[in-house]
């Protein structure tokens, strides 16, 4: 008698197993809250704490739905120090149930949400971002010395500039660097680009590179106190931008992407210099970080939901049990 094989059974896997993957995710799906929750999650990660605040449910309520999430491996976890994230997981193309996956995950991203949702992710990506302010303007004068905790300018700066030299750009007009820290690579731009702006949230910090700049008597250097989304960057097209260090203090990392979509020139190249994924939680702490890093797969994806092409990866080595990658992407329209 000829054996039929149920639907995503595998060789290893006894059918009801295959069975009882398939009701999960199918049930993971079924719920309003559920889906909410997906769609939430469809471009940054959130603590269960925040999901709390943003849906306006118990925590008890919600900590159910995230396990079944978790079950139907629709959402995974992160630790950021003392704090449990939650993500949207990615498809690995190993299960056969992946397209149903990936087909709940896009139907919940797509998924109006509530204005006063909307208004509560406001809220919660502002106290992120004011933790981040408060962090530097008390530790602006001590910035190098944190900074050199985990990995100091001169560990990358001169492999940044050695690539911004061998990448052919459409133009060499204009930069702008995200975040720049004290300054410390301005002077990099300054003698690559006609134009160069510094752009940062924090008013100490920008005063600090600005001082340091007028010591080298950077003449082609303009200082902007705003954030990506501020409309006095978004007016502009910019050849190139430089993202130093700076992904994992940010509320939102996968929100500059596509911002710097909006005010990146045709043919623009964006260069990220960025810690990978590690465990040294006392990061935190000492140096204000709000992620512990991100895997490269992380800021492909961020970048391709913006519109940017990928065009280079360079992994530096280990320095006190960090890594380093340097990222290029591109806007080809």
């Amino acid at each position: 008698m000829k054996t039929v094989t149920p639907l995503f059974a595998t060789p290893n896997q006894p059918h009801h197993a295959s069975a009882d993957a398939l009701a999960a995710v199918c049930k993971a799906g079924a719920d309003t809250l559920r889906v909410q929750v997906l769609s939430l999650l469809h471009k940054n990660s959130f603590s269960v704490g925040e999901l709390v605040e943003i849906l306006g449910v118990r925590q008890s309520a919600l900590s159910h739905h995230l396990k079944v999430l978790a079950q139907a491996e629709l959402v995974a976890t992160r630790r950021e120090g003392n704090s449990i994230f939650y993500r949207q997981t990615s498809a690995t193309g190993r299960s056969p149930l992946d397209a149903l996956r990936a087909a709940i995950l896009a139907e919940a991203a797509s998924t109006q949400l509530a204005p006063e949702t909307l208004e509560r992710v406001k809220q919660v990506y502002q106290a992120r971002a004011d933790a981040s302010v408060m962090f530097f303007q008390c530790n602006a004068e001590k910035f190098r010395d944190e900074q050199d905790l985990i990995a100091d300018h001169y560990h990358y700066g001169d492999a940044l500039a050695q690539l911004l030299d061998d990448t052919l750009f459409a133009r060499r007009e204009t930069a702008l660097e995200i975040g720049p820290g004290d300054g410390a690579f301005l002077q990099e731009l300054s003698q690559r680009f006609s134009e160069v702006t510094a752009l940062d949230t924090s008013a100490d910090m920008l005063s600090k590179a600005k001082r340091l700049c007028e010591t080298q008597q950077l003449q082609n250097i303009e200082f902007l106190h705003a954030d990506t989304a501020s409309a006095a960057i978004t007016k502009h097209s910019i050849d190139c931008v430089v993202i130093n260090m700076v992904l994992h203090h940010v509320p939102a990392p996968s929100e500059i992407f596509l911002d710097v979509a909006k005010f990146l020139a045709p043919q623009g190249i964006l260069t990220i210099t960025e810690l990978c994924r590690h465990e040294q939680t006392w990061a935190h702490r000492a140096c204000g970080d709000l992620w512990l890093g991100f895997e490269p797969e992380e800021l492909t994806a961020w970048a391709r939901a913006a519109g940017l092409s990928e065009r280079s990866q360079t992994m530096l080595a280990q320095r006190n049990g960090f890594q380093i990658q340097i990222r290029q992407f591109q806007r080809l329209q």
